[in-house]
């Protein structure tokens, strides 16, 4: 499997485990993206972070690190 870090700019990707511990998982919970969902990647910042993502009708931006805690298929 792969990160939502490693996901290409257009590309759709559906969620399959979240890995992390407490707060930092909790947030990422919150944010709507959880196992199942489906993720666009819409764009990269310049200089590679953040990533804009859409998730459940809506834009999300996530940092890298927080993109390599997703695991997608």
């Amino acid at each position: 499997m792969r990160s939502l870090k490693e996901a290409k700019i257009g590309e759709a990707c559906k969620v399959v485990k979240l890995h992390g511990e407490g707060a930092v998982r909790r947030r990422i919970m919150d944010m709507g993206i959880t196992k199942g969902t489906t993720v666009a990647i819409r764009k990269l910042a310049p200089l590679g972070d953040p990533i804009e993502l859409t998730v459940r009708g809506y834009e999300l931006s996530i940092r890298k690190s927080d993109a390599a805690m997703i695991e997608i298929e």
